[in-house]
């Protein structure tokens, strides 16, 4: 559980960082894409399950303005990419969401059992 606390303290600055990370690679011009094992799709829910997680977990007000700003932002990503050598897909975009939706989920999930064993 040091790690979920650990999570919640610092949960703008780990936010930012992976969003930062997630433009840089996403906008990052590429002649092909690398490999790397696992899907495509697989690759963006994780992302953006990892960068919803923590103000999910944390709750912070209006924490629920963070989640439609980032699905909002996956879009707008995808409309910028093939502006900079890069295909943007709405099938991304819908794994976008797909791994903003687990990564509350999860969180969600964490709260209610944290909840439930401080009332046994």
């Amino acid at each position: 559980m040091k790690s979920l606390t650990l999570i919640e303290k610092h949960w703008l600055t780990s936010s930012v960082c992976l969003l930062l990370i997630i433009t840089g690679l996403s906008l990052w011009p590429l002649d092909s894409l690398p490999s790397a094992p696992g899907s495509d799709k697989a690759h963006h829910l994780i992302a953006y399950a990892a960068l919803v997680f923590p103000i999910a977990l944390r709750k912070p007000n209006r924490w629920l303005w963070f989640v439609v700003f980032f699905i909002g932002y996956s879009g707008l990503i995808e409309l910028i990419q093939p502006y900079v050598n890069r295909y943007g897909e709405w099938q991304d975009m819908l794994a976008n969401t797909a791994g903003v939706v687990c990564g509350v989920a999860m969180a969600t999930a964490i709260n209610a059992a944290r909840k439930r064993r401080l009332k046994d």
